[in-house]
């Protein structure tokens, strides 16, 4: 799969559309457009990635980039990261080897980028009695 509309079809051929905007919370139309759009946002891309079993950080970045006016800065990055995401997958086992060391520094800057703006996570609310104060999160 190369792009968000690879993962919504593997989602669809697994699933009515229906069953999806029930699970992922989301209104009614919102996964047609996408359809018709021809691309997912980050946020839908990540949650039907999760749901799906795939990496939700990696199509969290195709989906950012697919969402990216054109330019040379994008065409280069979509090449860097969707080459990189294949040959991670396996399909040139030769090469494997460095291409999930790129995926694996996508995967430090998307984190990155959450936390610059959202350098800690917020403190549990004064009414949490819980245990756990990253339920209340």
């Amino acid at each position: 799969m190369k792009n968000t509309a690879d993962l919504l079809k593997k989602a669809l051929s697994k699933e009515e559309m229906p069953y999806w905007t029930k699970k992922l919370g989301l209104a009614r139309q919102t996964l047609h457009t996408a359809k018709v759009r021809g691309r997912l946002s980050p946020a839908i891309a990540g949650a039907l990635a999760e749901e799906l079993g795939e990496d939700a950080a990696k199509w969290m970045v195709i989906a950012a980039l697919e969402g990216e006016r054109e330019s040379a800065c994008k065409t280069k990055m979509v090449k860097k990261f969707i080459a990189g995401s294949a040959l991670a997958l396996g399909t040139t086992a030769a090469l494997a080897a460095p291409t999930v060391s790129t995926a694996v520094q996508s995967v430090h800057y998307v984190k990155s980028i959450f936390s610059v703006a959202w350098p800690a996570p917020p403190p549990a609310p004064a009414w949490c009695q819980c245990a756990c104060p990253a339920s209340c999160r």
